[in-house]
């Protein structure tokens, strides 16, 4: 495949796993920053290659060779990134891109080693899960820190924003992956939360609250 495939593809996948359904051509291409008749043309190639399922006007899904090719492109890109976090020292921030060029390379036997590397890691430095080599997912026990009530405590697994604005805010307030957080309040006006992470008491947003997963404890 070609580095576009296998991003329209990767694209798909992710699409597919915040609907649980089909995608449309549309999202696709809001996602890939493009023509939705561009996403047509390959949505066209990966169906000849067996990689998706495709009809004009219904939403497209992946075959079971799609998404095991998917799987393994978000495998290497996760492991790409515990590698950066955990050997070169790179902020979680900053992995995202780099691992976006890496996830590319073909070397199956290179990402095996890699992964045998890093001690066979379950999860990325976001929180999320890293497929095996067979394309099996461990399952995370979490939930949004938005949907606690007040007086729950939960440590922070994982991240739904990724971006390098969130990551970077998110450091400057002390929150990290294995941060406790309890909620002391909530307004019922807007959804905002009043927390203590560590010894400290911070005021957060909802939209703060609805990005961050936790693991009740």
């Amino acid at each position: 495949m070609t580095f576009s495939e296998e991003n329209y593809l990767k694209a798909i996948y992710h699409l597919t796993v915040v609907s649980g359904s089909g995608v449309s051509t549309n999202a696709i291409a809001e996602v890939m920053e493009t023509k939705a008749s561009s996403v047509t043309d390959m949505l066209k190639k990966l169906a000849e290659k067996d990689l998706v399922n495709y009809k004009k006007y219904q939403g497209v899904t992946l075959t079971d060779k799609g998404k095991l090719e998917a799987k393994m492109i978000v495998r290497k890109h996760r492991l790409w990134e515990v590698f950066l976090v955990e050997k070169l020292a790179f902020s979680w921030d900053e992995v995202h891109d780099i691992a976006e060029q890496l996830e590319h390379i073909k070397s199956e036997k290179l990402i095996n080693k890699l992964d045998d590397f890093l001690g066979n890691p379950t999860e990325d430095p976001h929180g999320d899960p890293i497929p095996n080599a067979q394309g099996l997912l461990p399952k995370i026990d979490k939930q949004l820190l938005s949907e606690l009530a007040e007086g729950q405590k939960g440590i922070c697994v994982g991240v739904k924003d990724t971006s390098s604005e969130f990551l970077k805010y998110l450091d400057k307030q002390g929150i990290a992956l294995g941060s406790t957080i309890e909620i002391l309040g909530k307004e019922s006006f807007d959804l905002s939360l009043r927390i203590k992470v560590g010894e400290q008491h911070l005021n957060i947003s909802n939209k703060i609250a609805s990005n961050l997963f936790v693991k009740l404890s």
